[in-house]
């Protein structure tokens, strides 16, 4: 039996929690060790295991796999989330890159002063409303289908639902005035792994807070 995937991050969200969202969307089991104290992290550089010095890090499939995207990449493709040919996956390339965009800027705001931070989120909040997900609809509108990408469960499809939940959480009525982007909500959220994934309990990460800010400062002398 294959080992599980090892995800090494802060115990919080950041650029690891897409990470997470796309393994439990394959339905694959993974272990998480958590990066608390400055030691852990000149450990991992000393070690090698930091190509660029930079986390998140994952160990799968006999790898030590670095830098976001490319262990996104990996993921849908090794799990048939990536489209059925080039065209369909530069699309879900496009789309997955848009959204992570969006939540890029969710998640910096944290470490801002108050006064920045609301204003970070005040226009992540307009920017979902004007920009992404007009865009999202007119993609449903134009073919119809239930998926974005090939009328089939895709990367795309997860990473969109994760960047809505994050910004209801900035505004619960963001998606009013985007009937399809309500429904494709709905219809993602239901796939038994996502549904499994969105309960109580599971390895989704909550929104940063003070502690979780501390942290990364410390260990990352910011």
């Amino acid at each position: 039996m294959a080992a599980k995937p090892k995800l090494c991050y802060f115990r919080g969200r950041g650029r690891m929690e897409s990470i997470r969202w796309l393994l439990a969307a394959a339905g694959v089991e993974f272990e998480e060790e958590f990066i608390e104290t400055r030691e852990q992290y000149e450990k991992l550089q000393k070690d090698g295991r930091l190509l660029f010095g930079q986390v998140p890090l994952v160990e799968m499939d006999g790898m030590v796999l670095t830098q976001t995207k490319a262990i996104l990449s990996y993921l849908a493709a090794k799990y048939d989330l990536y489209g059925k040919d080039l065209k369909e996956r530069v699309r879900v390339d496009m789309y997955a890159d848009g959204t992570l965009d969006l939540m890029m800027m969710i998640a910096l705001a944290a470490f801002k002063t108050p006064g920045e931070k609301e204003e970070n989120l005040a226009l992540v909040v307009k920017k979902a409303k004007t920009c992404y997900f007009p865009a999202f609809e007119k993609i449903l509108k134009d073919h119809g289908e239930d998926f974005l990408v090939g009328n089939k469960f895709s990367w795309a499809d997860v990473q969109l639902l994760e960047a809505i939940l994050m910004v209801e959480e900035l505004d619960a009525s963001v998606l009013s005035d985007f009937p399809l982007l309500k429904a494709f909500k709905t219809r993602i959220s239901s796939i038994p792994t996502i549904k499994k994934f969105l309960q109580p309990g599971s390895q989704r990460k909550l929104p940063p807070d003070s502690h979780y800010v501390k942290t990364v400062r410390k260990v990352l002398q910011l």
